[in-house]
């Protein structure tokens, strides 16, 4: 299982439009997209920096698993997400192999990606993303 490309690193935020000034005034960087993910209970917001993307993370509920983290760790970098091919098939492989799995299949995430979470038990306390195009 070897990843593409680092696709982006996920920071979780208190207040999306305070980090986004940040990034862009403060940094020199526009911000491309905003959307929010439902099912994920969290607002985006994204940078491109040479190839890999910064997404920005604001909770959108109190039971967002954003706003726990938030709670629990304070502000900060939340997962870093690695671009793959044949996303199902590198959960299952994964699966497989010993790791403990968010998502057994992928699911809709940000910019309609593919997505697929790896539980931070085993990977070494960094929560990480699997995403496909």
């Amino acid at each position: 299982m070897i990843p593409k490309y680092i696709e982006h690193i996920g920071i979780a935020v208190k207040n999306l439009d305070d980090s986004i000034k940040y990034y862009e005034e403060i940094l020199g960087v526009k911000c491309y997209n905003i959307e929010e993910v439902t099912d994920q209970k969290v607002k985006t917001a994204f940078f491109k920096i040479g190839q890999t993307k910064i997404e920005l993370l604001e909770p959108t509920a109190t039971d967002s698993p954003v706003q726990k983290f938030i709670d629990k760790r304070g502000e900060g970098i939340h997962h870093i997400a690695f671009a793959v091919d044949d996303i199902n098939k590198k959960l299952t492989y994964l699966e497989n192999n010993g790791i403990k799995l968010i998502d057994k299949q992928s699911r809709k995430g940000a910019e309609n990606l593919n997505i697929g979470f790896l539980h931070p038990k085993s990977t070494f306390g960094v929560l990480t993303e699997l995403c496909e195009k």
